[in-house]
This record gives C-alpha cells, structure tokens and sequence, in this order.
C-alpha cells in the first residue's frame, strides 16, 4: 500500500527555516519523480519542487521559491525533503508529497498519482 506522510510543518516568523519530510512505503522513491505541492487558503494548488532520477538528479523549481527552497531525497530511508529558507508570509500553506509512477515525464505540468495528507506551514510577518 503506498503512504506518503508529510512531517516539519510549524510556525516561523519571516526570514526563518523549516525543513519538510515526507516518509514514503509502498514504494521506493528513487524510481519515482517526486515532489512538493502547496495549497494556500483560498487559493489553487500549486507545485513548489520536484526531483527525478534518469541517468543524474534532476530538480525543478516554482520561480517564486527558486533560490530559497531546496529538495532532496535520501533513497536509503525513502524519504524526500523540502529545506524551505528565508521564508516570506507567502509561502503560508499547507504542503504536500506527491510522487508520480515514472521517473520520467518529471514536471509540473503532469499529474502526480500519490499524494500525502500535508504539513501546514504559517508564516508570520
């Protein structure tokens, strides 16, 4: 059974850090294109990173977080992170896991097939 499970979500004044985990089981993360969403109250969901592996990492971006936010996976837990720094009231929202079956297409603009349940970040000014 696949489970994504968010973790690191809190409360930071501006400018402040927060690193997000997501535990994965079911599946093996290195075979997948994986990534963070976000979901800001009254507003779309929008996709903040993604990660893959086809013959090197590749990693992708929203601009908005480019240069501040960071993914990682560690294929030996089967985990994925978010190091989220120099953070703005904006980047208030709830943030989810996703992972697609394939590693490859690994992009925004395709669908994710597993989801976690989220982690709220707020962010105060």
């Amino acid at each position: 059974q696949v489970q994504l499970v968010e973790s690191g979500g809190g409360s930071v004044q501006a400018g402040g850090s927060l690193r997000l985990s997501c535990t994965a089981s079911g599946f093996t993360v290195g075979w997948k294109c994986m990534g963070w969403f976000r979901q800001a109250p009254g507003k779309e969901r929008e996709g903040v990173a993604l990660t893959t592996f086809r013959g090197a990492l590749y990693s992708y971006y929203a601009d908005s977080v480019k240069g501040r936010f960071t993914i990682s996976r560690d294929n030996a837990k089967n985990m994925v992170y978010l190091q989220m720094d120099s953070l703005k009231p904006e980047d208030t929202a709830t943030y989810y896991c996703a992972a697609r079956d394939y590693s490859y297409p690994c992009g925004f603009d395709y669908d994710m097939n597993y989801w976690g349940l989220g982690t709220l970040v707020t962010i105060s000014s």
